[in-house]
């Protein structure tokens, strides 16, 4: 049954059921008229969240990867080309779950960044909004993740509180392998009982992350069917956070392939993402950011180092890709492909974090459980193309993501494999779940007032209509910021000026146009404003981040950062 059929049945389901409930709310009559509609009627829901993987990264969006699976969904769905997220893990996992802006869900840093007296940086998902579990499971929806969570464990708030009947998760990620000699990642968390990760339970023998938490998802697929239910799945998957590790054998497949140097293949990708449409054909390609590393100008010894620091990044997403489609697999061969709704995101763009130089360090083989990978700034730039900057900056390269949807009953045949250029934000997820899904968004939970949904459904890009939005798009990390309305795009850094791009000609962000616009720079500028105040933005100070104490003082491309303190290059 087509999305927009579903839609019209429930709504006049809805309106009847609501007219002849007398007394009753409107959400109890919603819930109950969901509860009571078959749930082969209804879509199922699947999330997939990669992890500090860039915006170019598999081939649907112009990487040289291998990503036959996810491009599959693209070539059999639409991709969406100006996607955003909100720089960070943390925060842009709030936005996902929650439908609101970071630090209205609590969440405008990183958890453990929990600040007495701030209003939004509260290191957990706050209870003045709710996720999507939590509006999916009364409407009789079966609801699971396996993954990383990364939104309040350590400050008593997990999957299993807000609204999922049945999670693995991991508290902050990092998780490839089940012999890993980092804290954070001999830990899991079942339904929320804590397991060690090399337990028989967590999965048999030398499994590898992603796909264990796909046997996961299968088993959870099983259960939503025996129960007679449809699913919400949350997929949120280590790959390709540090330490980046990833089987031998597949690390092998890599090794060469990159030793002809970021900026050959940083144009390379731009040429195919030309020919894919996901820029215009007079695109231009920004030159490499100060600080940046001329390949030609290297050391064989250090070809050969950066060239095995990519080919275990690349491993990492052709294995999840490897995941991805064979969760394909076990949908299709549960009888449920068709009519579930599969989104594909990133939560950030790609981690220059480490430098210009990378990590490769460690014991045994590059990619192993004990060793130390850090892909750097020079191959993030690659991964981020064609934008610069990178994860934690409110430039393209920190915010785009690519968004691919996949739903056989619910996409018009005619409009598979398209693309979408209407800007989105994670935010868009929620009020597009609560469509499909006939769920009621609530106005109180638990006996908390609930802030409003504050993205648009996509819904309508799937029958080929256009995408309105009634107001701009915002952000603020670390003092970064950025307003994206219509066309234009105001971003500063932190303590720096406004700049302007018109993203209609100059996606890259090469041309500020603040000088010859100033009247439009005060405009939008106020309207940052306006929503920071409305919108917990607490003023950021960079001691806020305890992360950030003893670290180094780098150079990420011009863009002054404190980093790790065992970056090497000074």
């Amino acid at each position: 049954m087509k999305a927009h059929r579903i839609a019209r049945l429930l709504a006049g389901v809805s309106c009847m059921v609501v007219a002849f409930a007398t007394g009753m709310g409107t959400a109890m009559a919603a819930d109950a008229m969901a509860a009571d509609t078959p749930a082969a009627s209804r879509p199922n829901v699947v999330v997939i969240l990669l992890d500090d993987v860039g915006f170019s990264d598999v081939g649907a969006f112009g990487g040289e990867i291998p990503t036959p699976r996810i491009d599959a969904l693209a070539r059999n769905g639409l991709a969406f080309t100006q996607f955003y997220n909100s720089a960070r893990c943390s925060p842009s996992r709030a936005s996902l779950l929650t439908g609101t802006y970071p630090h209205q869900a609590g969440l405008g840093h990183l958890e453990g960044v929990d600040v007495p007296g701030a209003q939004g940086l509260r290191s957990r998902l706050t209870d003045r909004v709710v996720t999507l579990a939590e509006v999916l499971k009364p409407a009789g929806y079966f609801t699971a993740m396996a993954g990383k969570w990364h939104v309040g464990m350590s400050r008593g708030v997990g999957p299993w509180q807000r609204g999922f009947d049945r999670s693995l998760a991991t508290p902050f990620g990092e998780l490839y392998y089940p012999e890993q000699s980092q804290p954070i990642a001999q830990w899991v968390y079942i339904d929320g009982r804590r397991v060690p990760a090399n337990a028989p339970e967590v999965g048999e023998g030398d499994w590898y992350s992603s796909d264990m938490y796909v046997d996961w998802q299968a088993r959870f697929i099983t259960q939503a069917q025996a129960e007679g239910k449809p699913f919400f799945l949350y997929m949120p998957f280590t790959a390709a956070h540090f330490p980046l590790m990833a089987p031998a054998a597949d690390v092998v497949k890599f090794k060469g392939r990159y030793r002809e140097g970021w900026d050959a293949l940083r144009r390379a990708r731009f040429e195919r993402q030309k020919t894919l449409g996901i820029i215009p054909a007079n695109a231009e390609l920004p030159p490499p950011l100060p600080n940046s590393y001329d390949w030609d100008r290297l050391t064989d010894a250090d070809k050969e180092r950066f060239d095995t620091i990519m080919a275990v990044y690349a491993a990492v997403i052709a294995r999840v890709d490897h995941a991805i489609g064979t969760l394909v697999d076990r949908l299709e061969q549960a009888g449920e492909l068709d009519n579930t709704l599969i989104l594909f995101m990133c939560d950030n763009g790609g981690n220059a974090e480490s430098g210009p130089d990378g990590r490769l360090s460690g014991k045994g083989k590059p990619g192993g459980p004990d060793s130390v990978v850090w892909a750097g700034m020079n191959w993030a730039t690659l991964q981020n193309t064609p934008f610069q900057y990178f994860k934690h900056f409110t430039e393209e390269g920190g915010i785009a993501t690519p968004l691919i949807a996949h739903w056989p009953d619910g996409i018009d045949p005619a409009l598979r494999g398209t693309l979408v250029d209407a800007p989105g934000h994670l935010i868009d997820v929620m009020p597009t779940v609560v469509e499909i899904s006939g769920a009621t968004y609530p106005a109180r939970h638990n006996g908390h007032a609930i802030l409003p949904m504050q993205g648009r459904s996509m819904l309508p890009a799937f029958h080929g209509e256009a995408l309105a939005r009634d107001k701009p798009l915002f952000w603020e990390h670390e003092g970064n910021r950025a307003v994206r309305d219509g066309k234009w795009k105001l971003v500063a850094r932190f303590e720096q000026p406004w700049q302007l791009f018109d993203m209609s000609t100059d996606r890259a962000e090469m041309h500020d146009l603040s000088a010859s616009r100033p009247d439009l720079v005060r405009a939008m500028a106020r309207q940052w404003d306006d929503w920071a105040a409305q919108s917990f933005v607490d003023p950021w100070r960079p001691e806020y981040d305890r992360h950030l104490k003893g670290r180094k003082r780098q150079n990420w491309g011009g863009a002054d950062r404190i980093d790790r303190p065992y970056a090497v290059i000074e």
